[in-house]
């Protein structure tokens, strides 16, 4: 009795479920899955909060980052 990878079905079945979402009258090349456009806007996103607060002295030296006299103490992190 030989034993089958159920694997290789499976892949070739979600592949047609991701090709489902292509519109038919455009090719593949032509279009991004609207997941992608989100995942690459979060990502960005992200990035600049990030880098943001990496350089948060530089831009406050600048003037172009607040320098938080309003904020309580006690949301300030240490």
């Amino acid at each position: 009795m030989q034993i089958q990878s159920k694997a290789l079905p499976q892949s070739f079945s979600l592949r047609r479920s991701f090709e489902s979402f292509i519109a038919p009258n455009r090719s593949r090349t032509e279009t991004a899955h609207p997941l992608l456009l989100v995942a690459a806007v979060v990502l960005l996103t992200l990035f600049a909060m990030v880098e943001v607060d990496l350089h948060s002295a530089q831009l406050q030296a600048i003037g172009l980052l607040g320098h938080g006299t309003g904020i309580d103490p006690v949301f300030l992190s240490p």
